[in-house]
């Protein structure tokens, strides 16, 4: 129903009551943003608690209030809570005398435990460099491996996963939580699976740091050996958000060899320092291009810069990837080049770095700092 709009959706929602208030959700301002794409709604429920005793019976009869509508077939409604990023104080009225007003005070994000063993975070300084390429390929290696693995795609605003996994169903429930979608034998959980086609996602910092919660504390996750976590760009809302939220086995920093790459990548070295994130190091992405009927190998983005970068921060050099066209044509297709063309450079070149990564984790876990951190937070 291409003519239904946002009135129309909150005229059938104000039929759906909260019995806490006896008030109805429109009412409430508890319904946020609406979208709608033909014959899929999807709108976000705002609630001040998730202990709010009525939390699953409000999102089903919303559902079902929406679903009614004439030529609906989809309604995705996504709960968030009001509570863990709330603003509780605010500025004085009258600041001492050459004292700048004081800004108002943010909590941290409440510290989520899942049931995996390892938690690695793949990030980027900048965009472009092939950090989800990474990312996707590291998760299907570890998965081949037998490993029971999960990928979160925390790239809220850019959320490539299930484009490049090959994957475009939408999320449903499973023990009153969200349940991850399957392919490659990784679980997965994306935006991408919520948000309609090239529909941006124009949410601000505390939206998308609750989005990213909600992603780890109501997503049926199930027993994980690994957690692979695809970071947005930088280092900015979302990132904090996550190592705030999450105790970190490590991060993976991928670069390309440019300097102009590489100054962002030490940026991002930088920010997991200062947050008491282990480094498990730094992956070099398109480090070079090999003919395959030469074999003549070229530098395009310059070659050494990941190893520089390695001895200057003293953190592991994890590798090289060559720039493969099977790879960028194996993530437009939805088929990870470690799955289309395992025998390939590139896909040798992810399976060494999947290796290494194996062994970095199980180091970093036994180390007695990290222990001590996981163990204080938890």
């Amino acid at each position: 129903m291409a003519n239904l709009t946002e009135k129309e959706v909150l005229a059938a929602l104000q039929g759906v009551q909260d019995p806490q208030t006896g008030q109805d959700i429109v009412a409430r301002n508890m319904v946020k943003n609406i979208r709608i794409d033909n014959s899929t709604v999807v709108f976000t429920l705002e609630f001040k608690s998730d202990a709010h005793p009525d939390k699953e019976s409000i999102q089903e009869n919303a559902r079902a209030a929406v679903k009614a509508l004439a030529g609906i077939e989809t309604v995705n409604v996504i709960p968030v809570m009001n509570d863990p990023l709330k603003v509780i104080s605010s500025a004085p009225a009258q600041p001492p005398a050459g004292m700048p007003p004081q800004q108002p005070v943010q909590p941290q994000p409440q510290k989520t435990m899942l049931n995996a063993k390892y938690t690695i975070a793949v990030a980027s300084g900048k965009g472009g460099v092939g950090k989800t390429t990474v990312s996707v390929n590291l998760a299907v290696s570890l998965a081949k491996t037998g490993a029971k693995v999960g990928l979160l795609d925390a790239d809220i605003y850019g959320p490539n996963i299930p484009i490049m996994m090959g994957v475009d169903d939408k999320l449903g429930t499973r023990n009153n939580k969200i349940a991850p979608l399957s392919r490659y034998g990784v679980e997965m959980v994306s935006v991408g699976f919520i948000s309609q086609g090239d529909a941006a996602i124009i949410w601000r910092g505390p939206l998308v740091g609750r989005m990213i919660q909600q992603f780890l504390q109501d997503v049926d996750w199930g027993e994980l050996d690994y957690l692979v976590i695809d970071l947005p760009p930088g280092t900015g809302d979302a990132v904090l958000t996550l190592t705030q939220s999450l105790p970190l086995t490590g991060a993976i920093v991928v670069s390309t060899p440019q300097d102009v790459a590489m100054a962002d990548a030490k940026k991002g070295i930088n920010m997991f320092k200062k947050v008491e994130v282990p480094i498990l190091g730094i992956v070099e992405n398109m480090s070079y291009f090999l003919c395959p009927h030469c074999d003549k190998r070229t530098e395009i983005f310059d070659h050494g810069g990941g190893k520089k970068t390695s001895r200057q921060f003293k953190i592991p050099f994890l590798g090289e990837i060559p720039l493969d066209t099977k790879v960028r044509v194996g993530g437009d297709t939805g088929k990870p080049i470690s799955i289309s063309d395992p025998d390939s450079p590139a896909a040798k070149a992810f399976k060494t770095l999947t290796d290494t990564i194996i062994q970095q984790v199980s180091t970093t876990k036994e180390d007695s700092g990290v222990l001590k951190r996981i163990f204080k937070i938890s």
